[in-house]
Order: C-alpha cells, then sequence, then structure tokens
C-alpha cells in the first residue's frame, strides 16, 4: 500500500495552501494586494503593474501548485522557490517592507466620513488606497505574517527543489541534464 503521508506530499500541500489562499486576496483585488503591488509598480516604473501584477503572480502560483502534484513536481518546486524568491527580495530591498498593513472598511472617497478619518489617521498616507471611489485606511500592520509565509514557502520548495535534483529518476533533473 503507499503511503501519502510522506515529505514531498507534505511539504507540497505547504506550498499549495499558501499559495491557494493568497490568490483570494490577488484575484479579488484586496486592498493589501493593491497596496504591494501599486508600491512595486512605483518603484520600478511600470504603473501598470500595480493593476496586474497580482493576477500575473496569482496565475504563476496557481499553475506552481496544480504541478506539485503532477509528474512535473520538480517544476512546480522550482517554479515555486523562483516565485517565492522574487517575493522575500522585493520586502527586504524595496520601499514595500516586511510588515504590511491591513484595511478595514472603505470609505467613500471625498464624503465627511473619509476627511474625518484621514484627519484621524496616525498612519503614513502612504498606506492609503484608493480603489474606484473607495477610500482604504490601514487598521493595522501585520507584524510580518505574509513575509513569514513567503519565507515557509521558500524552505519547502528549497527542500523540494534539492531532493528533486538530486534524484537520479525525477524529471527535472532529467530535463535540466539533457
Amino acid at each position: 500500500m503507499k503511503t501519502y503521508f510522506n515529505l514531498k506530499n507534505v511539504l507540497s500541500v505547504v506550498i499549495a495552501f499558501i499559495f491557494i489562499q493568497s490568490m483570494f486576496f490577488k484575484f479579488a483585488g484586496a486592498p493589501e494586494t493593491v497596496y504591494i503591488f501599486t508600491t512595486l509598480g512605483n518603484w520600478v516604473g511600470l504603473p501598470w503593474f500595480g493593476q496586474y501584477g497580482g493576477y500575473m503572480v496569482g496565475c504563476a502560483e496557481l499553475i506552481a501548485s496544480i504541478l506539485l502534484f503532477t509528474r512535473w513536481h520538480g517544476f512546480g518546486a522550482l517554479m515555486s522557490l523562483g516565485i517565492i524568491s522574487g517575493a522575500i527580495v522585493f520586502h527586504l530591498f524595496t520601499p514595500l517592507g516586511i510588515p504590511m498593513p491591513t484595511y478595514g472598511e472603505s470609505l467613500l472617497v471625498g464624503s465627511d466620513a473619509a476627511i474625518q478619518a484621514l484627519a484621524a489617521s496616525a498612519s503614513d498616507l502612504k498606506y492609503n488606497i484608493i480603489i474606484g471611489d473607495q477610500l482604504y485606511i490601514p487598521i493595522e500592520f501585520d507584524s510580518g505574517t505574509l513575509f513569514i509565509m513567503a519565507c515557509v514557502v521558500w524552505l519547502s520548495a528549497f527542500v523540494l527543489t534539492v531532493r528533486q535534483l538530486k534524484d537520479p529518476q525525477s524529471t527535472l533533473r532529467k530535463v535540466l541534464n539533457r
């Protein structure tokens, strides 16, 4: 009888779980996602990246998550390692930073409530996000939770990739040795 509770499967589930749960934020255009990709897009000089970057990264994460459970597992692990390495680098070496803002309810731009909230806001204005006619003001910061999850994915993907590269029967090693 084949056992499904092994290191490869556990690490694959960890990666896929974290990637897939984050896709809901990316594909729904959550203010947290808009903040992250707008900050990065402005930093690299590609303002369109703020609008489309979440979808692009989310699609790549979905493909990697699917590949982790196929015979192309090694490519899913390598792809996960590349995606999450980029995320970690951007958190560490750009204006993005490690703690991420979390947003509460939105306010109508220009309304009295929005003006009062902006006046009373203790946060830096760079964290405020406008999506359509809605203003989002951060209510707190995540203390690095998103970054910690990225590190867990990186470590899991690294272990899976190294294991695949050491296995002479793995598809990844066979393709890369050609």
